[in-house]
């Protein structure tokens, strides 16, 4: 598990970045694979989430997850909310205590966002769809509408994909550049075998929208997500070996 500096320093929150070490499944999903949508045993999925949990505390309500959809989605859990099933979206809100909140990734970039004054935390699944889309800025807007102020909220950019390991194609490119001719900073040429190919920077793209959103105070953890000796799930990388399927990294916070 990985911290955050900036998150560490506030006693009124728990937090953590797992990568896919101390937990019970086996073979491709070895061993803290936190995804109810991978193919693993769903025995152990859930052994591992309370593994996640206990850890980061004993005495909480279970771990609230979405069924992400590299949506601009997100829900607000206050006191009169009520769910049986697992809600569409990409980010989850809260200001209610011992309620962990997470979402999960396997190269995307999770952002877990807190604002010490309002006492409100955020969770953030944001995918290259996601963060295209605004699902940052529409938490920001969010949580400043319920009376977040921008001075007050720090956004921690989690471990995720590196430029080195992004390759993408020129439509992608084409894509993003259309929407802003700025976005080609994000983006970097290199020559292989006479070969040009074509490099994202998803979470310097994500650190881009949050300092968009007026949010100043950002920490971002530069671990590659694909670089197999981090012991973090890789979806690129599992394909890149040909697995069927991948592990999912879980990134949570809650308010004490």
């Amino acid at each position: 598990m990985i911290k955050s500096k900036k998150l560490s320093k506030n006693k009124a929150i728990k937090h953590g970045f797992f990568n896919s070490t101390g937990g019970v499944s086996k073979n491709i999903y070895k061993s803290l694979n936190c995804g109810p949508g991978s193919n693993d045993n769903s025995a152990n999925v859930k052994k591992n989430l309370n593994i996640v949990k206990n850890k980061i505390s004993k005495n909480s309500k279970d771990i609230f997850l979405l069924s992400q959809i590299h949506s601009n989605k997100f829900i607000f859990i206050d006191k009169k909310y009520k769910s049986k099933i697992k809600p569409k979206a990409d980010a989850v809100i809260t200001d209610q205590k011992n309620v962990p909140i997470a979402v999960l990734t396997a190269d995307c970039v999770p952002i877990l966002v807190f604002d010490n004054q309002r006492k409100m935390i955020a969770a953030i699944h944001a995918g290259w769809k996601g963060a295209f889309k605004g699902i940052i800025s529409k938490v920001i807007k969010f949580m400043i509408k319920r009376g977040s102020k921008t001075k007050n909220i720090i956004a921690v950019i989690g471990p995720s994909i590196s430029v080195k390991n992004y390759e993408v194609q020129k439509d992608f490119y084409k894509k993003f550049t259309r929407k802003d001719k700025t976005s080609h900073k994000f983006f970097k040429m290199s020559k292989e075998m006479s070969k040009q190919k074509l490099y994202f920077n998803l979470s310097s793209y994500v650190k881009s929208l949050i300092l968009k959103s007026g949010v100043k105070k950002i920490e971002k953890i530069d671990v590659d997500t694909f670089d197999a000796k981090n012991k973090f799930f890789s979806a690129r990388r599992s394909k890149s070996v040909n697995h069927v399927d991948y592990g999912r990294n879980i990134s949570i916070i809650m308010l004490n």
